[in-house]
């Protein structure tokens, strides 16, 4: 058995499909509609493969709150001051790189349309 995908609910469907795009070069791999439903499901990966993220859109369900038991998604990256340059310089949502007490920065959280946070932790 494996983790297959990880699922957030999203207000605005294209604007959270860029943000993954934009900030860590996710792709679009499958998107499936069921209007007489309401809602769409868009399923993303990234090109080096691994758990997909699906954005789930419910047509008109407005804004979603993030309860306090959700913590976060994790990415990985070899290029950890990089990355959050890159997302610095195209105005996205991210913190300052951060450390555990004690070490060296070792990560830092950007945050997507919804509000969800995505902890970039530098790759081990």
């Amino acid at each position: 058995m494996r983790v297959d995908h990880v699922c957030v609910r999203v207000e605005d469907l294209e604007a959270s499909i860029k943000f993954y795009e934009e900030a860590f070069n996710y792709e679009v791999v499958k998107k499936r509609d069921f209007p007489e439903n309401e809602f769409t499901l868009v399923y993303m990966a990234l090109p080096s493969g691994g758990v997909q993220l699906e954005l789930t859109y419910n047509y008109d369900h407005g804004p979603y709150e993030i309860g306090d038991g959700y913590g976060h998604i994790a990415i990985a990256t070899d290029d950890l001051e990089g990355l959050h340059q890159a997302q610095v310089d195209k105005g996205l949502n991210v913190t300052e790189l951060k450390g555990l007490p004690g070490e060296d920065p070792s990560y830092y959280f950007a945050v997507d349309p919804d509000g969800y946070k995505i902890e970039v932790i530098r790759e081990k």
